[in-house]
């Protein structure tokens, strides 16, 4: 069939801001359902299975260039949108039921998404296992045959369009060696084998929870929102602590005309902050339900990241790499902006802790934990996704890798929910070992207290204003003249002291 490049970005980039403002109305509390069929449907010639082979077979013949280039993530986007649009009732549904089902147990009602959050404040260690349990149930029944039927829709679309399997048509579009990805984190799980225990369990000890081997995935949101630490990261100081740290990086958050700051409650909002690139880089929503507590911090700095990322990208870049590319970079800058809440001089000097050493040793412990569960993820999904793999088998392969990985009791029922389309899991991988290089860089050459300097500001928003026109292994390169390998984090893990009792 023929291929009009420029109408079909066009009309990508229509979709892609009406999706994504879609996604922010529900996430955001504004309207209790996911409307997102009716997106797909005045968009539906997107997505066209001819067109999509058509946009592969032109990516596969481009040249080495920025037409190439191009091509590539158009595939990307046509692929994701092509599977999204042929899932999308499973995902309208699966949508309205979590921001709709009441978990029950024999003496609460809880909100499906708020259960995470009940966890983390919930000091009786029975009711957060109640909750769990509950909470699967209502997986299990209501939510997994939804997740299934898309998942095995999705991967039957990739084999029929030509790839061997779901797994290698991702690395194909994304431009990622999965198994060799694997491979490097299955190396991390090795290297901090010992350090794990000794950096984990007295932070457990200290939140009253068992250790490494007893531990219940029903207590990970406690031991993540570490509640002993709340004085040092008290709820009113949220938002002002983000804004004086863009401040010392000569970003004025409340002048950015383009950023729209959502901090209102509001029942069926997200527990997560998200940030929402509807039109980038004119309309960016910032999203978040604060909490309080050094967890809620992470969060926030997390999706901040993002938002100025987006915020600062070049209006004059093309579609693609403004919408679309390589979501590693991206990440990258978030994961950059969540470290400074583990950072013992921002801390000091932001939030006014005279002795951060708690709430760093309690941060390191959480990313350890968090690093190995994605290492263990990425495992677990290239089984899920390959051909000729034995689907009865998965719910208990997915306990026993996450198990392994993080030494934690994993449950099977999140086997098929606990996914990241498209392999997302590699984006936060690659862009766990991208931030390690940055912020060396940062610490290099402007210090300790980079977050506090103007030029520090300014290098960023050089690397922000290009969008993701070039991959993490380009970018890098280009601007460091380094090698991106996941190696950069286990070295800095290895170099972590073991945590306090």
């Amino acid at each position: 069939m023929s291929l009009d490049l420029d109408a079909y970005r066009l009309g990508a980039e229509t979709f892609v801001s009406e999706l994504d403002r879609e996604y922010y109305l529900h996430m955001a509390g504004h309207k209790p359902e996911l409307r997102i069929e009716p997106i797909y449907e005045r968009h539906a010639g997107l997505f066209d299975r001819g067109q999509v082979a058509a946009i592969r077979e032109a990516a596969g013949a481009a040249r080495a260039d920025e037409g190439g280039r191009r091509l590539r993530y158009l595939l990307a986007f046509a692929l994701d949108g092509l599977l999204g649009r042929e899932t999308r009732a499973e995902a309208e549904e699966v949508a309205r039921l979590e921001a709709t089902l009441e978990v029950e147990t024999s003496s609460t009602r809880t909100p499906y998404r708020q259960v995470p959050i009940e966890q983390a404040n919930e000091p009786e260690p029975q009711r957060r296992a109640d909750l769990e349990e509950a909470r699967d149930r209502l997986l299990a029944a209501r939510l997994n045959p939804l997740h299934l039927a898309a998942m095995e829709r999705a991967q039957t679309l990739c084999c029929e369009l030509g790839w061997r399997s779901y797994a290698d048509a991702y690395a194909d579009v994304r431009g990622v060696d999965l198994e060799r990805l694997a491979a490097q984190t299955r190396a991390f799980l090795e290297a901090t084998d010992s350090l794990y225990p000794e950096l984990v369990d007295p932070r457990l000890e200290r939140a009253g929870l068992p250790p490494l081997g007893r531990l219940r995935r029903a207590d990970v949101p406690r031991f993540f929102r570490s509640s002993e630490l709340d004085p040092a990261f008290p709820a009113d100081r949220l938002v002002t602590s983000l804004e004086a740290t863009l401040g010392g990086l000569g970003v004025d958050l409340r002048s950015q005309s383009n950023v729209h700051l959502d901090t209102e409650p509001r029942a069926t909002k997200s527990p997560r902050a998200f940030c929402s690139p509807v039109r980038v880089p004119d309309e960016i929503y910032l999203v978040i339900a604060p909490v309080g507590g050094r967890d809620d911090f992470a969060a926030l700095f997390h999706e901040a990241g993002h938002t100025e990322h987006y915020a600062n990208a070049r209006r004059s870049l093309a579609f693609e790499y403004r919408h679309l590319g390589d979501n590693s970079v991206t990440e990258s800058f978030a994961f950059l902006m969540e470290h400074l809440t583990e950072d013992p001089v921002w801390i000091g000097e932001v939030l006014g802790v005279e002795s951060p050493a708690e709430a760093v040793a309690q941060a390191r412990a959480s990313r350890l934990v968090l690093l190995r569960r994605y290492a263990g993820k990425i495992a677990y999904e290239l089984e899920l996704h390959a051909a000729g793999r034995d689907l009865p088998s998965m719910p208990a392969r997915y306990s026993e890798l996450l198990g392994s990985a993080t030494r934690i009791r994993w449950p099977e029922a999140p086997w098929i929910s606990d996914l990241d389309p498209g392999f997302y899991v590699a984006c936060y991988l690659r862009a766990w070992a991208l931030e390690t290089h940055w912020r060396r860089a940062l610490v290099e050459r402007f210090g300790e207290r980079w977050f506090g300097v103007p030029e520090a500001g300014a290098w960023l928003r050089g690397l922000w204003s290009q969008g993701q026109r070039l991959s993490a292994e380009e970018l890098l390169a280009g601007e460091l003249g380094e090698e991106l390998d996941f190696e950069a984090v286990a070295g800095e893990v290895k170099a972590w002291p073991p945590a306090a009792g």
